[in-house]
């Protein structure tokens, strides 16, 4: 099916929904139509600068034959794609829980179309039945949230400038205590923290700086300048240390495993365990936009495309399988969704529905009991959005 909308708020809609009517056949129709809608707004004979994006699962290979087919129905109605041209074309293919769906957005001046093709998902890439997904938010406002905790005391909300406790009051969380946050060297442009709390006890670590505190009896933190190693960790089953770089966003590649061992694996911004068939792997989203999988000495096994660059392990076990939620690749100036995967040697099938956000996720941590705690920045508003993130395996 082909529809034609105005407004990307009607593609995003789109994107949620089933798509009525009468899909396309496959990836390569859905092409086709788009190219000749495109040659058609552009004008025979015309150049169209044409990128790419894949917010879906869809598998790479599936995905590399996008551009082949899209660009050959583009010369086949009498245009051709090239670096620049008087009209430009940017193709998106996400996903709903049933179908795929290729949205089209070309401009010529200050004229402008979008148009999106479905096509229905092929059993083995649809999630997996009675497993869900829910992700529900619990804290918005205005200043960044770069964490969120739940002690026996409440609900601890971490900024770059203090650290919140809130306690549960009827429908909503009511502030009952706040302490700043001390000793920290300037912050790199994209912040990250962690906040790991055990009972009524708390660990923060920051950029080139740790924190330790209570909730019990009063809110108490105790910050000082540090380059100890982070505790990443995959709900309750592993524990990895890493050494963050502190004038960047991301983790430098010095690790330390749970048996002790010291290695070097390239920089990666997030790192998330899975088990497979008994064994223990390891998913580290790199910075060349690829997440490696590598198996528990950290030697690497199979790689995936096409994730954002926060993953976290949680302890769900669906179908005797551990979960791994992970962001859809994109920028900040694009809503983000967050899916849960199941990983094997060589590749991430999906588990659940992708879940749509309303804006680039800013952080994403386990949080115990099967889910995650995952902060996104609204586009509408500007507020930041903390959810937690939940894998229910069904019946």
């Amino acid at each position: 099916m082909i529809a034609a909308v105005k407004g990307w708020q009607a593609v995003l809609a789109a994107l949620l929904l089933p798509i009525p009517g009468a899909c396309a056949a496959d990836l390569n129709s859905a092409a086709n139509s788009l190219a000749r809608k495109t040659a058609a707004f552009a004008g025979r004979g015309e150049t169209v600068a044409v990128t790419y994006k894949n917010l879906s699962s869809l598998p790479a290979a599936e995905w590399n034959s996008v551009q082949a087919a899209f660009e050959t129905a583009l010369h086949d109605a009498g245009c051709r794609a090239g670096a620049t041209g008087t009209t430009e074309a940017r193709i998106t293919v996400s996903e709903n829980p049933t179908q795929y769906l290729l949205v089209a957005e070309a401009r010529k001046g200050d004229d402008r179309e979008v148009w999106i093709a479905s096509w229905n998902r092929a059993a083995s890439n649809a999630p997996r039945a009675g497993i869900s997904l829910d992700v529900k938010q619990v804290w918005r406002q205005a200043e960044q949230i770069l964490d969120v905790a739940f002690p026996p005391a409440g609900m601890l909300v971490l900024t770059a400038t203090k650290l919140t406790l809130y306690t549960h009051s009827g429908e909503a969380w009511t502030p009952r205590d706040s302490a700043a946050i001390t000793n920290v060297k300037a912050w790199p442009r994209d912040p990250r923290a962690r906040l790991r709390v055990t009972g009524a006890t708390f660990q923060i670590f920051l950029p080139g700086a740790a924190c330790n505190g209570s909730t019990d009896p009063a809110l108490s933190v105790d910050c000082r300048a540090s380059d100890a190693p982070w505790v990443l960790e995959s709900g309750a089953r592993v524990l990895l240390l890493a050494t963050f770089a502190a004038s960047r966003n991301y983790f430098d590649g010095r690790i330390v495993t749970q048996n002790g061992a010291r290695k070097t694996v390239p920089p990666f911004y997030a790192a998330a365990s899975a088990e497979s068939q008994g064994r223990t792997l390891w998913v580290m989203t790199q910075l060349n936009g690829r997440a490696q999988i590598t198996d528990g000495s950290f030697e690497p096994v199979g790689s995936i495309g096409q994730w954002g660059s926060d993953v976290a392990g949680i302890d769900a076990r669906c179908g005797g399988a551990s979960q791994v939620l992970a962001t859809r690749a994109g920028d900040a100036s694009e809503p983000d969704a967050l899916q849960s995967f199941t990983i094997d040697d060589r590749a991430a099938t999906p588990a659940t529905s992708a879940a749509p956000l309303p804006g680039p996720v800013t952080a994403l941590w386990p949080n115990g009991a099967g889910s995650a705690i995952v902060v996104a920045r609204d586009l509408v508003s500007g507020d930041y959005i903390a959810y937690v993130a939940t894998v229910s395996c069904g019946g």
